[in-house]
């Protein structure tokens, strides 16, 4: 009798998962009753299918953290097309200015020129009469009188020549730099489109990441609370689990990127070392040959005092939102960040990360040093990079994240691995 009794309560404590009442057992007319095979085989069924939606519910949580991670790069790519845009147009407008420049002084040239060559004209034909080749054998009173005056002929007639050659150079160079001109304000007026055109694509994958972080925190609340349900446990406790879990798979995840890191460094190492030596070892291909290998040239230094000033600067951000476009003073995008805090440094960088690479000096990445920039490029190439942060020492970044989040310092390696590096 107690053993029935028994069996009837871990069955109820199984079906109970699920929330639906179990079939237990039963008393008629003072006897138990017990359940039938049918009402085991879907208790156990039941029991299952909780077991699943559990596994299901978390795999829900790490798709929408995928989901809203991948909204949030959207977005700062968008807003980062948007700075090379802006970029683009500055150095357009600048060359656009420098072109009207140089057309308004070609142009005051060929004004110049064109006096010149008409009062030449004048000029020569005042004194036409008296410089012709008939008058100088008229006039001449003896041979030396006749060169002379064919002399001066000639000499005129160089400097009428002159004048009107300095006056078609002149003329033909201001065409070209109207042309030129025209051109540079046209293209000018072409990336100032582009640029408007790339604001609006920011603006709105900017709003639709924050409309997704709003939607998939919602969804997270849902499914913590139905994970709770279904464990029986306090939501309290399922949103702590749940902390947890993703804060280990985050250490997982940095640990795992700091692992291939450095097997990546130590290959390059290996294979920059097997390279000098080779170098050194020359066309002799004797195996007796003894080799000595070299260590790597020293990187490039630091700024003096100007990296400390930067992560001063950085660091005195932190906590002050992500807007993109931004550069302070109290909110920052990504590259606005570290223009603001390597401008604090001494040294002037543009409001585009690839730029900043472009502007800066390539690094290996054992070759950080605090104050190094490191980038983040959906390709191999510069032109792909989207993301850039201050290296501060010790495996440490300080960024302007992404769309809802605030000026961090954190592991290079807590999102995926940044796979450019460059010093100002």
């Amino acid at each position: 009798m107690h053993r029935v009794g028994v069996t009837a309560l871990a069955l109820s404590l199984v079906t109970g998962l699920t929330g639906v009442a179990a079939a237990s057992a039963a008393t008629s007319a003072g006897h138990h009753v017990y359940p039938s095979k049918h009402q085991v085989q879907d208790a156990r069924h039941r029991a299952a299918h909780a077991a699943d939606s559990v596994a299901g519910v978390k795999h829900q949580l790490e798709q929408a953290d995928i989901e809203a991670h991948a909204a949030a790069t959207t977005a700062e790519q968008a807003a980062e097309r948007y700075n090379g845009a802006r970029w683009e147009l500055q150095q357009a407008r600048q060359d656009a200015r420098t072109a009207s420049e140089h057309a308004t002084i070609a142009a005051g040239d060929a004004r110049r020129q064109h006096a010149a060559y008409a009062a030449t004209v004048v000029t020569s034909y005042e004194m036409g009469p008296s410089l012709s080749p008939l008058a100088a054998l008229q006039g001449a009173d003896g041979m030396s009188s006749v060169v002379d005056t064919m002399s001066t002929l000639q000499n005129a007639q160089s400097a009428m020549d002159h004048t009107a050659a300095s006056y078609t150079a002149s003329s033909t160079l201001a065409g070209v730099a109207s042309d030129q001109a025209e051109a540079a304000q046209a293209k000018a007026a072409r990336l100032a489109a582009e640029a408007k055109s790339a604001r609006d694509a920011a603006i709105a994958a900017a709003n639709a990441a924050q409309l997704k972080t709003e939607q998939i925190a919602a969804l997270k609340t849902h499914l913590i609370r139905r994970m709770a349900r279904l464990q029986h446990v306090s939501v309290k406790m399922a949103q702590k689990r749940q902390a947890g879990i993703e804060e280990a798979a985050r250490e997982a995840a940095q640990r795992a990127a700091e692992r291939k890191a450095r097997r990546e460094a130590a290959r390059a190492a290996a294979q920059k070392a097997a390279q000098q030596a080779a170098e050194n070892q020359g066309p002799s291909t004797s195996p007796t040959t003894p080799t000595t290998p070299t260590t790597p040239p020293p990187a490039p230094p630091a700024p003096s005092g100007g990296a400390a000033r930067a992560i001063a600067f950085a660091r005195s951000q932190l906590g002050e939102p992500y807007v993109w476009g931004a550069a302070g003073p109290s909110s920052w995008d990504c590259s606005g960040l570290t223009m603001g805090a390597w401008r604090a440094g001494g040294i002037s960088l543009p409001h585009y990360s690839v730029a900043q690479y472009a502007e800066s000096t390539p690094i290996s990445p054992s070759a950080l040093r605090p104050g190094d920039l490191v980038f983040w490029g959906s390709s191999g190439s510069p032109s792909s990079i989207y993301h850039v942060a201050m290296y501060v020492g010790n495996g440490l970044i300080i960024q302007a994240p992404h769309t809802g989040a605030d000026v961090d310092e954190v592991s290079m390696y807590s999102w995926i691995a940044p796979n450019f590096f460059a010093r100002p």
